[in-house]
């Protein structure tokens, strides 16, 4: 049937069940309906996203060109907070897997974490979470500890990566690495990784948030908002508090 021929209704069929071509595309270009339009700049927009998460894939297809078929990223969620864990992520996606909307946590809405991270969970070919205590931060200081948390999800990946690309922490690996300064808006892996961190932690400090309710951390999830510095001077830290930290370091003295 000639797309002149075809109802927007029968052309909306065609998109939902995925056989909208680039021939098709191209004939529709000039049809004047306004439901036809619709169609085409919403395919426009799906192309663009599509191309996008491809290019993320960069770092991943120049492993692929030295023989690495299993490439991990690597992030983390929670350098910054006065409370809470550190959590670190390990991801190694199918090789060009699309994901629409894959992009660093931090530029993505809770709603849309939360669903990539289900995406992530059931198409990747691994993951792999720790949580590095806020003891062990305090012990080591955030740096140290962060890059124990690397060093451990890489080694509980199954299979083993033969490739690390890791979000601005260098770090001696067994296998192959390199590490990327926003990893996380360069790499589909590293973005994988920090999606998968970050909502980890978010779901803890949301737990945390039960257990101590006067810092408000379903609010900041431990960051140094007005508001939690407001409480700690009322409450003082709680168990979950990072004493290597300020303002709490100077206030250890006082509780």
């Amino acid at each position: 049937m000639d797309r002149e021929e075809m109802t927007i209704r029968e052309l909306e069929c065609l998109y939902r069940a995925g056989k909208w071509t680039e021939e098709l595309q191209t004939r529709c270009l000039s049809d004047s309906r306004a439901g036809v339009q619709r169609l085409v700049h919403r395919w426009e927009r799906e192309e663009q996203e599509r191309a996008r998460v491809e290019a993320l894939y960069h770092y991943e297809f120049l492993a692929r060109e030295k023989g690495c078929t299993l490439v991990a990223g690597v992030d983390e969620a929670g350098r910054g907070p006065l409370a809470g864990p550190v959590v670190v992520a390990a991801v190694i996606l199918p090789l060009g897997f699309f994901l629409p909307h894959l992009n660093d946590s931090k530029k993505l809405s809770a709603a849309m974490r939360e669903k990539l991270f289900s995406a992530i969970t059931e198409g990747a070919v691994a993951v792999e979470i720790v949580s590095i205590s806020e003891k062990i931060i305090d012990e080591k200081n955030i740096y140290q500890a962060t890059k124990q948390g690397m060093r451990e999800v890489v080694a509980s990946l199954r299979p083993q990566p033969q490739h690390v690309l890791l979000d601005a922490v260098p770090l001696k690996l067994p296998m192959t690495s390199f590490s990327i300064v926003h990893g996380d808006a360069k790499s589909a892996s590293i973005a994988a990784a920090s999606i998968m961190a970050k909502v980890t932690r978010d779901r803890l400090m949301l737990k945390y948030d039960e257990e101590y309710p006067q810092y408000g951390f379903k609010k900041h999830k431990g960051y140094g908002t007005a508001e939690h510095l407001e409480a700690l001077q009322k409450y003082g830290p709680c168990p979950i508090h990072r004493r290597s930290f300020e303002p709490i370091r100077s206030m250890a003295s006082a509780y």
